[in-house]
This record gives C-alpha cells, structure tokens and sequence, in this order.
C-alpha cells in the first residue's frame, strides 16, 4: 500500500498510469475494460491507498449514458473534427454520445437544448454560438445540466470553458509575417458567425502595434457560413481594386483564406513565397483541408486532441462529482504555426 493517501481519481490516474475515462468505466462496470487493463488497475488499487468514492459512482449510475454534443455547423470541417474526437472519447468510456448543428441559429440551439434537457443526459458539452446564443437560455441550461463550453465562451456562463486562444494565433502569425516578408493586412467578414473573429482582429492589432507597423483592416460583406464563397467573391472585390497595399494577407481563418486562393487564381495571381509570386496568404484554424490546397496554405492550427481531451475529462470530472466544479475554470490553448508554401 502507499504511504501517502489518494484524495480524487485524478490522482489515482496519474499514478497508475491508466486514463481516468478508462478508470470511470473500469468502476461503472469492471468487464466492460479489457483483461490486462483490469489487472493493471486493480493492482494499482493494492498498491496504492486509494478507494473511489462508491456513492458518487452509484448516484452516476442512475443516469443516463447519455453525451450530448452541439456544435454551430457541424459542415464546418474544425467542428467535424473536433466532434470526431470527443465523440471517439466518449465511446470510449463507455458513454452514447449524441451530435447536434444549430446551423447558425438561436431558435435550434433552444431547441437542441430542450430536447436534451428532455433526454437527461449525464452531461453535455456545447459549442455555443457565442454573441447570437439567447444568454439566459444557456445559463439555465448549465445550471441544470453538467455542460462543459467548448470554442465559444459566453462570460460568466457556466461552470468550464476550454478553447483556443485566438489573440495568440493571431499574434504569433502576425511576428512570422512580419520577420519573413511584408507587414500583413487583415482580411476579415464584417459580420462573422463566429465570435472568435472579434478576438483574432484585436490580438492582429496589438501584434501589429508590437510590431511597429501600421494595421489595415479589409473587411469582407456578407454573413452566414458560406466563409469560401465570401472569401472568394469578396477577394476578388478587393483585389481588383487594389484595396490591398501589401503583398501580405492574414485572412481571420482559413475557410476564408481558401476563398481568397481561389480569388487569386480568378485574377491569375500567383500566390506563394517563391520568386515571381504576387501574394503571400495565410490563414488561422489549422483546417483539415488546409494542406491540401495549392499552394498548401501556411497557419495556426488548433490543438484539436488537447480541446477535445481537456473537455472531456473536465466533463467527467464534473459527473463523478454531482454535476459540478469547486469554481469556474477557463483553459485557453494556444496554437502552433504551420509554415507552408502560401507565406
């Protein structure tokens, strides 16, 4: 036995060494975990002085096995991704999860909501549509419903929010442009579905300002979530009118950015960073698709597993102990730059 005493499963996981997802399906039911993995844990249980909290896994067990997952668009390939993955982790422990697309729009988010409430789910994790959401709708659900928030924070509303930080994304690509080439424009919608934007344009104008350079903002009509449409019509607006006085764009995310690809090749102009090109473009998300444009476009990715892993856990956590946390909590990621041949 150890000496020192085990006070959550958090810690039970780190020493022994098993996930705490598997660990929660080893205790909701011992045969759903593979032999070996049983073996291991139970010997961890000898071995360590630790017992779980059986009350607390019993209340859990009269729920339901059910995960709600809602996102804004799930075509948008950052939300298909990322529910992939939360998906596969809640599978994993044992738990049906169950995917919903607002599309955009407040009513279905309440909608959404409702039938979730109805199917009393053991947790939810939802990505909400940020300044659109009917705020007093989602607190109530949070306070009725274990939820983590995960992309789009609404302040002060609920108990978690994990996501990225946008200003760093933008901070960092703004730096790696500027050291590499031309100062960057910012190449925006001006009315975004998603409430990110706001925070990309303000960190693009603290990191121009760090820089030394004067920003320009460009800012692209249309709204909805039709981001390569607008990015393709409207870059070739711009660029026709030479409303871009640099050979650096920084598009708010890459949806946008592959509009303006296309844009360029409209107008036959040669984007890249080899000699002869016209344009540099880059993008900010870390699209799926992003590699495989031409040229393949240079950003920041998001850390797709360490969002999905960290709300996950964090909903798990809140099930095992009564639906809740000791004390709001928000984790921001920060990106990682993808230089490619675009920029």
């Amino acid at each position: 036995m150890g000496s020192a005493k085990i006070r959550n499963m958090e810690e039970f996981a780190e020493l022994s060494g098993v996930s705490r997802p598997t660990l929660s399906k080893y205790f909701n039911d011992p045969a759903s975990v593979r032999a070996t993995t049983r073996s291991r844990i139970e010997a961890a249980l000898e071995r360590f002085d630790y017992r779980p909290n059986m009350y607390a896994i019993n209340q859990n067990r009269r729920l339901t096995k059910n995960i709600g997952i809602v996102v804004p668009y799930l075509a948008d390939p950052f939300f298909a991704e990322i529910a992939r993955t939360i998906e596969t982790r809640c599978i994993d422990a044992g738990f049906s999860p169950y995917l919903f697309s607002s599309h955009g729009r407040q009513d279905l988010e309440n909608g959404i909501l409702d039938t979730l409430r109805s199917m009393k789910p053991a947790g939810v994790l939802l990505a909400p549509l940020g300044r659109s959401s009917d705020r007093k709708v989602v607190e109530r659900f949070c306070r009725d419903v274990p939820t983590v928030l995960f992309d789009s924070n609404i302040e002060g509303v609920g108990d978690v929010f994990v996501g990225s930080d946008n200003p760093q994304f933008t901070s960092l690509m703004v730096e790696y442009l500027c050291r590499t080439g031309e100062p960057p424009a910012f190449f925006e919608m001006k009315t975004p579905p998603n409430p990110n934007a706001r925070k990309r344009r303000s960190g693009y104008l603290a990191a121009m300002e760090k820089q030394g350079h004067a920003p320009t903002i460009l800012e692209a009509e249309g709204e909805g979530w039709a981001l390569e449409e607008i990015g393709r019509r409207e870059g070739i607006r711009l660029l026709e009118t030479r409303r871009f006085k640099t050979g650096s764009i920084l598009c708010s995310n890459d949806r946008l950015a592959i509009g303006l690809l296309s844009a360029c090749y409209h107008l036959n102009l040669r984007v890249g960073i080899t000699e002869g090109c016209d344009l540099r473009v880059a993008g900010l998300d870390g699209h799926p698709f992003s590699s495989f444009t031409s040229p393949p476009l240079t950003t920041v990715s998001h850390d797709y597993e360490a969002i999905s892993e960290r709300s996950v856990e964090t909903l798990f956590h809140m099930i095992e102990n009564g639906g809740s946390v000791s004390k709001r909590t928000e984790k921001l990621f920060e990106g990682k730059l993808l230089m490619r041949a675009s920029a």
